[in-house]
């Protein structure tokens, strides 16, 4: 069981725009919100997610495998500079790489990873295309802890997004975005706010 702190303290890994890290960054300018982003982490120079972070006086590191003799390396490197802030809870905001046993040994319990279909349904990287060419209805966006798997850990949230007939990859999946930021926001907040509990693959709320 996870408590929930007065002000949660949150580490945020991006690896491109940052587009969730900002409805994070904007939500937690509310003393309400009941977190606050203390610092930004990425596996990349020179991305717009470092610059919204010091726009607004987080601190920020970056960590690229390729500065790291092995990625068991890189793993335990990232794990060292996002303990050395000590979140309450990590969020992949756009993280694009797979984080290995350390860093789950250490975080596995509070990494949060958001993903672009309903999962277990199209996992990977091309969920919203491989939706469409299933031809399915209804696809959304899912919200889980992350563990050892492919978009496999235990989930905390889905919210649903109908498929219109005349979707495209790109429509549907600016429509899954803002989906997933919507309940991105909420849901951190509600669990910093109020803990949670996972048992086996069930992640409970109180």
């Amino acid at each position: 069981m996870t408590e929930p702190a007065s002000v949660a303290r949150i580490v945020v890994l991006v690896s491109g725009s940052g587009s969730n890290l900002q409805a994070l960054l904007d939500a937690a300018a509310d003393p309400a919100y009941g977190a606050r982003v203390v610092a930004v982490g990425a596996d990349r120079d020179g991305i717009a997610g470092l610059d919204r972070a010091a726009a607004v006086g987080v601190p920020t590191f970056v960590e690229r495998v390729k500065d790291h003799p092995t990625r068991a390396d890189w793993d335990a490197a990232l794990t060292r500079q996002v303990a050395a802030h000590r979140p309450d809870l990590v969020v992949s905001a756009g993280f694009l790489k797979l984080v290995g046993p350390e860093f789950l040994a250490a975080f596995g319990d509070r990494y949060l990873n958001t993903h672009n279909t309903l999962l277990p349904a199209f996992p990977g990287i091309h969920g919203p295309r491989d939706a469409l060419a299933y031809g399915v209805k209804i696809t959304g966006a899912t919200l889980f802890f992350v563990d050892a798997g492919m978009d496999t850990g235990p989930i905390v949230a889905q919210v649903a997004v109908p498929v219109c007939d005349d979707d495209d990859e790109e429509t549907l999946t600016e429509r899954i975005k803002s989906a997933e930021r919507r309940q991105l926001v909420e849901q951190v907040g509600r669990l910093v706010r109020e803990g949670w509990t996972i048992t086996g693959r069930k992640v409970t709320v109180p």
